[in-house]
């Protein structure tokens, strides 16, 4: 059985775990409300480039360009946002999920272009090949270091050294709701372009100046927003997931702290009998 001196420290370690674990839970608060603002404002402009790109590019089936047509490479280049920090819940796992339970993405035919060293260290530890490293940008997303990503994996694809190109996030509901997603970027597959047509976007495209020279333009833009998006919205679910956890992990301190100064009184209590039953015991001897 424990004693009051073990029960008293196992009390303080885990009011000092309470306490940080608190502090963590408000910086936490504070950082979401931040980002979560910026995603709930980029949000439309992303969706919106997302749908009017590839509607474009459903309708420009007979255009011959790689950015349409793909090319041989049986590679795929998923481009993963995870955090540089844990103590997020499930936030970085759900991510590394995303691939490790799709067979579809096996660490033969999958290339890594990684945004959060969490991603960088459980997809390593799977076998997947990390193409590059990008994790100091996901701290403060600018879209600076963004186009150098965009250019790395467009230019993999147009060399042929992957056939397609993924991404990897977590999609911002609210404070308590985020999303896995893995959204393709490149190319639009067939399958794609009918979607397209029985959503009532096929129509004939029009470009000034030439296609091969619009799509030249359009498509870099297109997936560097795509990928400035993807993390706004992931530091806003980090956030909202850290926020959580460390409630939940405060919530669980307060009551392992109740428990612990039931177990110190009871303990107290039976100090306080023996020593009572021992005084007794030994007057009654004296007498």
């Amino acid at each position: 059985m424990a004693t009051m001196r073990d029960i008293k420290r196992r009390k303080e370690s885990v009011t000092s775990t309470g306490q940080i674990t608190k502090a963590m839970k408000l910086v936490a608060t504070v950082k979401m409300q931040k980002a979560k603002t910026r995603a709930e404002n980029s949000q439309p402009y992303f969706n919106n480039m997302y749908n009017t790109v590839k509607s474009i590019l459903a309708g420009s089936e007979n255009i011959s360009h790689p950015y349409l047509n793909g090319n041989e490479s049986d590679k795929k280049a998923v481009i993963v946002i995870t955090s540089n920090k844990g103590l997020a819940g499930g936030y970085n796992a759900n991510v590394i999920k995303l691939l490790t339970k799709n067979d579809d993405f096996t660490p033969e035919n999958t290339e890594i272009y990684a945004l959060g060293r969490k991603g960088v260290t459980g997809l390593h530890k799977y076998g997947y090949e990390i193409k590059a490293d990008y994790s100091d940008a996901i701290n403060e997303p600018l879209f600076s270091d963004v186009v150098q990503i965009g250019e790395d994996v467009i230019n993999a694809y147009v060399n042929g050294e992957i056939g397609e190109i993924y991404i990897a996030y977590t999609v911002y509901k609210n404070t308590v709701t985020q999303i896995p997603t893995l959204l393709k970027l490149l190319p639009i597959t067939k399958e794609e372009k009918e979607d397209e047509k029985d959503a009532g976007t096929d129509m004939l495209m029009n470009y000034e100046p030439e296609a091969e020279e619009a799509l030249e333009m359009i498509v870099p833009k297109y997936i560097n927003s795509l990928i400035f998006g993807a993390m706004i919205e992931s530091v806003a679910s980090e956030n909202g997931s850290r926020m959580q956890a460390m409630d939940s992990a405060t919530s669980n301190a307060e009551e392992m702290i109740a428990s612990l100064e039931l177990k110190y009184n009871r303990a107290r209590q039976g100090a306080i009998t023996q020593e009572l039953t021992e005084i007794i015991a030994g007057s009654a001897a004296v007498e």
